[in-house]
């Protein structure tokens, strides 16, 4: 549950019944639960009593501005990076993510329960674009997807750029390959290569994890599969997995990503200044130079200055 999100905190209906004048008091003392914090806030705005001194906002100097983005970004620590430099230049603002799939963040912000987007489905961007939900889509970076599984690689598929062609070679001999499943950018990605494998995999070898990139990674690992992941997201992890790239390279494999403002944002001026910040000079250079110590490479490259993608 978004902490944003008001909860009804009734009183509890178990334990025993209260009858006759009991009630009245009961009823009494819950009312005067709810009307004191309200009332501490009228009058000339001094404190008082302390009355409504629980408020976890009473004295904050930011205000929470929510970003909801995928699995991936949270999982190889980009955001360690990223949020700390944005609230440095905006202190007003504290930043806080949802990291869920790109299908589940588009949603979130159709509900208007996040204010910004950052997230990899080029064609459910345009479609959330064009149903008027967003203001602004600019593109912020990329990296591709790699078609991971064991070392021996039972499916034959090492050195192959045809991501197609291998998952072919996958459902022809019945090698274990895990789906994400839960509408995320990466999920959408590994349908479409699906569709043009012309195939639609079903069997016990194809399995579902209804989990994040990091979750279904650990678990391909487990059970000597093939999954479909980031790039970023595999290198952050490849120490404690079992797992090698066989698959890279394709032209098909681009992982473009998107930021875009939500239309009924909550905080709208915190959603704007956040986008023209992950597009400008300081965080281009920080996603340039992401990875580049601890692997040698960087895990994104800064796409600000192109023109946003279109559905492939």
């Amino acid at each position: 549950m978004l902490t944003r999100r008001w909860a009804w905190m009734g009183p509890s209906t178990s334990g025993r019944a209260m009858a006759g004048p009991r009630v009245l008091l009961g009823l009494l003392a819950w009312c005067m639960l709810w009307l004191v914090p309200f009332a501490g806030g009228c009058g000339d705005g001094t404190s008082g009593d302390g009355a409504g001194g629980d408020d976890p906002t009473e004295g904050r100097g930011a205000s929470d501005l929510f970003v909801a983005s995928t699995t991936s970004l949270q999982d190889c620590g980009l955001f360690e990076v990223l949020l700390p430099a944005f609230e440095r230049a905006h202190p007003e603002y504290t930043v806080k993510v949802v990291a869920v799939g790109s299908g589940e963040a588009l949603r979130l912000g159709e509900t208007g329960d996040v204010d910004v987007l950052l997230v990899h489905s080029p064609e459910a961007e345009l479609d959330y674009m064009r149903r008027g939900l967003g203001l602004d889509r600019r593109p912020v970076m990329s990296s591709d997807f790699v078609i991971v599984g064991p070392p021996s690689d039972p499916a034959a598929i090492k050195g192959l750029t045809d991501a197609a062609a291998a998952l072919a070679r996958v459902a022809a001999t019945r090698s274990l390959f895990f789906s994400r499943g839960d509408g995320s950018g990466t999920h959408a990605k590994e349908r479409e290569i699906w569709q043009k494998a012309g195939l639609v995999p079903s069997g016990d070898w194809y399995q579902t994890t209804g989990q994040g990139m990091g979750e279904t990674l650990t678990i391909t690992a487990q059970k000597g599969g093939y999954t479909l992941t980031d790039r970023a997201t595999y290198l952050a992890k490849r120490e404690s997995l079992a797992l090698a790239i066989l698959v890279e390279g394709g032209p098909g494999l681009r992982n473009p990503y998107h930021v875009m403002t939500v239309k009924d944002a909550r905080e709208p001026v915190g959603a704007a200044l956040f986008l023209t910040w992950l597009t400008g000079e300081e965080a281009q250079r920080l996603i340039r130079d992401f990875g580049r110590e601890q692997f040698g490479e960087p895990l994104f490259l800064p796409e600000a200055d192109k023109a946003p993608d279109k559905a492939q």
